[in-house]
């Protein structure tokens, strides 16, 4: 068994606490800012899934290729740009969830040693795939933390 098993379970199972999060969310409930100067429900839910694929895009570059160049991308961007409130949260968040269950066994394959092999991103330098999965297990964690304040800030808390 990999000495990264406990972190590649935790990474396959964040989807899952993603619909979680979501769960009873209306429409007019994903697409509300009650926090103001902060995104929406929605907008969060569908920049992880974005983020996500890019993720999981980045591991297996790492995995498959040799240094291969990583690019990064503006996530204020994205949500201004992709239409995010016109997506739907549900969809991405099953998205996420099935794009890690899909991935997660090709992790569990690989020689603990795999997780040293590393590509260059255009703008924070050298990264492993290690860092990768640490980084988007991490990432969702995260910001469910603010999809529970915002349920909060509408009465909508989780019991």
């Amino acid at each position: 068994m990999s000495k990264h098993q406990a972190l590649i379970d935790k990474y396959e199972n964040g989807g899952e606490q993603l619909l979680l999060a979501i769960r009873g969310l209306t429409r007019e409930d994903l697409l509300a800012v009650p926090i103001p100067g902060k995104w929406s429900t929605q907008q969060v839910v569908i920049h992880l899934m974005d983020s996500d694929l890019i993720a999981a895009d980045r591991m297996k570059r790492v995995i498959a290729e040799d240094n291969p160049t990583l690019i990064g991308f503006d996530e204020n961007k994205f949500v201004a740009n992709l239409h995010y409130e016109d997506q739907d949260a549900e969809t991405g968040a099953k998205v996420l969830d099935m794009n890690r269950k899909l991935f997660a066994p090709v992790l569990r394959k690989l020689p603990d040693s795999a997780f040293e092999r590393s590509g260059t991103h255009n703008e924070r330098g050298k990264v492993t795939l290690l860092k990768l999965l640490e980084t988007y297990a991490h990432h969702l964690e995260h910001h469910i933390k603010f999809i529970h304040e915002k349920r909060a800030a509408m009465g909508k808390e989780m019991w």
